[in-house]
């Protein structure tokens, strides 16, 4: 209780001391759970989540869905192809191909088995919409002069859903194995419906509460002012919902989310749902990141070689942001915004989540290497962009030319 009650109270002044001092809060957290773990290693229960699946799964699960309903109440711009082109090239080429080069490398230059490798692509492709705070667009309503933070805002909002039928494959590959049945019985539910009900029960459940919100209850004055915790509803109400109905549901968090903020986008509430949800994530993400630090004391390196950390540095440095850019040709934003949003890809909470639910439905022969990859690849983005991501984007602010960015 002690340490949680640190970590809330903390978080209430670390966006502002961040920003004072030109480094994220991620890294400073992280920091705090290395010390506390080395100096007091009995005193809280382990963080390791070899052991503690269950625990790693549901509380990183709970933040990424409040992430996804913050990031996509945020979100001003209404959806349509040539729009949002940006985020697309970035969900429909890189992190494809990054989930590929990255298994590659699991089979060849780690000499994984093909489940562990496919698992490995899957965890590391998606950017995490939690650890990414720091470079996407503010509040609902703030004006956005610069490509950069919306791109990278709605890659975060729709790769963790997108990413997640190729852990389902990487499941199938370590319990029934890859066949001609399978990959199609995999791509019809577990790619194609899966998403579409994703997309479906999104935008039907943002329908509904926009109608409640915006319509029934404004005609008859049923709301009460400041009830942002109708966010956090929403959320949970979307997500067990889709996933109960057999669809993907942080798909469908995110998409209710922009179903909602686009009900009646001046309306003054949404600033009250986001500032809700941006509170509720920032005390989660306190927690599990002084978690995360006492998991990096206790050990979850230890199975980690020099192989295993230059697939890391290589994921990082040269192959996200290489097909990130690659993507990006022919679009039409400024050089220094492409080479910025192919660098940011951050990773966090989403793959830890993601390994959790891999090693809860199957059993994967590297876990312990696995774990110690993507935690050191965590480690590695938390100190690699939260140390530029403040001095990167206040130099974009300053030099990039004010755009015309549609709403």
């Amino acid at each position: 209780m002690l340490v949680v009650g640190l970590a809330g109270l903390g978080m209430a002044f670390m966006p502002a001391i961040a920003a004072k001092i030109k480094i994220s809060y991620s890294l400073l957290y992280v920091l705090v759970g290395l010390v506390i773990y080395l100096l007091f290693p009995s005193l809280l229960p382990s963080p390791l989540p070899v052991g503690n699946g269950t625990v790693t799964l549901h509380l990183t699960e709970l933040i990424v869905i409040i992430a996804l309903m913050g990031t996509g109440i945020k979100i001003d711009r209404s959806f349509s192809f040539r729009q949002w082109s940006t985020p697309l090239r970035l969900i429909g080429i890189a992190m494809i191909f990054c989930i590929a080069v990255c298994s590659a490398m699991g089979i060849f230059m780690l000499d994984m088995t093909l489940p562990s490798a496919l698992l490995l692509g899957a965890v590391l492709a998606p950017t995490d919409p939690v650890l990414a705070a720091d470079v996407q667009v503010g509040p609902p309503g703030e004006k956005q002069k610069f490509e950069t933070k919306f791109a990278l805002t709605t890659e975060a909002g729709m790769n963790d859903g997108m990413a997640f039928p190729f852990v389902y494959l990487a499941i199938l590959a370590a319990t029934k194995g890859l066949n001609v049945k399978t990959v199609m019985n995999w791509l019809g539910n577990d790619f194609f419906y899966k998403i579409v009900s994703g997309l479906l029960f999104g935008w039907l459940c943002g329908k509904l509460v926009g109608y409640l919100v915006f319509s029934l209850a404004k005609k008859y004055n049923l709301l009460k002012a400041g009830d942002g915790f109708l966010a956090f509803s929403l959320t949970l109400l979307t997500y067990a919902l889709t996933e109960l109905l057999g669809g993907y549901g942080f798909i469908a968090v995110f998409i209710s989310a922009l179903t909602l903020r686009n009900y009646e986008k001046g309306h003054h509430f949404h600033e009250q749902l986001h500032s809700f949800t941006d509170q509720l994530e920032r005390f989660l993400l306190g927690i599990l990141l002084i978690f995360f630090g006492g998991a990096l004391a206790m050990g979850i390196l230890k199975p980690l070689t020099f192989g295993m950390a230059g697939v890391s540095l290589a994921f990082l440095l040269l192959i996200r942001p290489g097909i990130s850019f690659l993507s990006l040709l022919g679009a039409n934003i400024q050089m220094k915004e492409k080479l910025a949003i192919s660098f940011f890809g951050i990773r966090g909470m989403g793959s830890i989540f993601y390994l959790a639910f891999a090693f809860e439905h199957a059993h994967f022969k590297e876990e312990e290497h696995l774990w110690a990859i993507v935690a050191f690849t965590i480690l590695l983005s938390v100190i690699m962009h939260g140390l530029s991501a403040p001095t990167i984007l206040t130099h974009l602010k300053k030099t990039l030319p004010e755009e015309s960015i549609p709403s």
